[in-house]
């Protein structure tokens, strides 16, 4: 009996993806559960698993097709075996003056589509390429990343005319000139919300300085009890997450959206924290922030960078949001400018951690300092509500007991 595979519900407002890749081909054996393709919708990868043990029937759905809720894309003849491989009854005779097989060029048909179709493009050579897929196979990422370290194309044009000798350049890679790759549906999406986003927002950014020496002498004090107690490292992010709470409380229209020709205040404070993964950068929400301790912000911040990076974080972990921070610092950025999240009226940018010579009680001292930048809404929130905003986490992260006293 065969058992239609069909696209799951995606989440609420999604209702198409693309396939990214089938691991399994027709005829192959499969077990119920059974990872069988991946989606990639406009925000997050779904796995599709085999409702039932069997074999897989039929592929109707390549990769690179688009598909919506409900379609079907294969069949599993539910029960069935999958036929054994034949051998051959006698082994080839070896020839007597053996000569090597030179590298033909020509590609794996078991290949994913996507990853043949940039080696064939690009004339790749394939034995060269290292695959981490399922059973050592290429996946498209492979081939790009095999691209991007300047990875040699086959060895197929002709060599130049002997009387024309072809100049030798020092130092340029050979390869090819460009290298064209689609937009995955992610990047798709956040291209559009990013233009979206500058089109629809009145965005302005303001900057403040914070020295970090109280929260890291605070932070080198009890980190090592702190993750004997909780699990968990002690890091920047939940003080700042604490700060900023404290911070939306004194200032709510910043943890506010603009809905037609309202203003919502939000009551809650769910806070985004970007998070940089294989496929982009991904916002999950730490709900509740107000609700937690400064273990449950590290444990829930954690929990969602883990399933980021194992590609396995849902639509439901980026629902939402009233507020976003963003760590740039993480990546050694001094400064910048970062762009809302909408419908949310403000993003905290922090960034690194310089030494630098600042004025102290009239004396110059040696400071870890940090920029903050807030990027928001000036159509709902003003410029001294931003300032002062700022000024706020400043006062909280230069004296962390105040976000104990909630001060």
């Amino acid at each position: 009996m065969a058992i239609e595979i069909k696209v799951p519900e995606m989440g609420e407002s999604v209702t198409e993806a693309t396939i990214s890749a089938w691991t399994k081909k027709e005829g192959d054996a499969v077990k119920v559960d059974e990872v069988l393709a991946i989606l990639e919708t406009d925000k997050v990868s779904l796995e599709i698993p085999a409702p039932t043990s069997g074999v897989l029937k039929s592929i109707s759905k390549k990769v690179g097709d688009v598909v919506h809720v409900r379609d079907i894309i294969g069949a599993i003849e539910e029960g069935a075996v999958a036929a054994a491989p034949v051998s051959p009854s006698a082994p080839a005779p070896k020839s007597e003056t053996p000569t090597a097989q030179p590298n033909t060029g020509k590609v794996n048909e078991e290949l994913p589509p996507a990853a043949r179709k940039l080696i064939e493009e690009n004339k790749l050579d394939v034995t060269k390429i290292t695959g981490t897929g399922r059973n050592g196979q290429i996946t498209k990422e492979d081939v790009i990343l095999f691209m991007e370290k300047g990875g040699a194309s086959s060895p197929k044009a002709a060599a130049p005319s002997p009387e024309i000798p072809k100049a030798v350049v020092v130092g340029v890679n050979n390869g090819p000139r460009e290298t064209i790759v689609p937009m995955s549906k992610l990047r798709q999406t956040i291209a559009n919300r990013l233009v979206s986003a500058q089109h629809t927002a009145a965005i302005l950014t303001t900057f403040n300085e914070v020295d970090m020496s109280p929260i890291m002498e605070l932070r080198n004090k009890y980190k090592d009890k702190f993750k004997e107690t909780h699990g968990v490292g002690l890091g920047f992010m939940s003080l700042f997450t604490k700060a900023a709470v404290a911070a939306l409380k004194a200032y709510p229209a910043i943890n506010a959206e603009i809905r037609g020709t309202d203003i919502v205040y939000k009551n809650f404070y769910d806070i985004g924290v970007a998070v940089g993964g294989p496929k982009g950068l991904v916002v999950p929400i730490v709900r509740n922030a107000d609700l937690l301790s400064f273990a449950g912000v590290e444990q829930e911040i954690a929990r969602l960078a883990g399933k980021v990076k194992d590609g396995k974080v849902s639509l439901e972990d980026m629902e939402g949001g009233t507020f976003s921070i963003s760590n740039g610092g993480v990546y050694g950025s001094m400064m910048s400018t970062p762009i809302l999240n909408p419908p949310q009226s403000g993003i905290l940018g922090m960034h690194n951690i310089v030494k630098r010579a600042v004025v102290v009680n009239d004396q110059i001292v040696i400071r870890p300092m940090m920029y903050l930048a807030l990027s928001y809404d000036h159509r709902i929130v003003d410029g001294k509500e931003a300032v002062q905003f700022l000024v706020k986490i400043k006062e909280m992260v230069e004296d962390p007991t105040r976000l104990l006293f909630e001060v």
